[in-house]
């Protein structure tokens, strides 16, 4: 992350989670939590120095890092789309449910999810 407010912004307007917590810690510092409506938290953390920067974004070497679990998948996915996410493809089924990726600020990449009933919750 490069910017706590946008962070702050992003999560709590676009993906509709809650901020629990800001806390200032000093030297530019904040603790910040924010949490998805079934519960599961966040901690925002800004990055520091050339080699965290160069980092935001790929955290995940490229591939999906974050799995957002939704109980209406077409719900939260037609919310997202209206409030400016963008999603790198049209929704698809999977052998555990309906899934589509899409970037946050950072570009990090997401899933986001509905699994099947009777689904144990692990992915291929």
């Amino acid at each position: 992350m490069r910017d706590y407010n946008e962070a702050i912004d992003f999560s709590t307007r676009i993906l509709d989670f809650r901020l629990l917590e800001d806390t200032d810690l000093g030297g530019g510092k904040r603790w910040v939590r924010v949490a998805a409506t079934n519960g599961a938290a966040l901690l925002l953390v800004k990055a520091v120095g050339d080699e965290q920067l160069t980092a935001v974004g790929n955290q995940a070497g490229g591939r999906v890092g974050f799995f957002l679990h939704t109980d209406d998948f077409h719900r939260d996915y037609h919310c997202y789309r209206s409030r400016g996410v963008v999603f790198e493809g049209e929704p698809r089924r999977a052998s555990y449910g309906t899934v589509a990726v899409f970037a946050d600020l950072a570009g990090n990449r997401w899933d986001l999810i509905e699994m099947d009933a009777g689904v144990d919750g692990a992915l291929e």
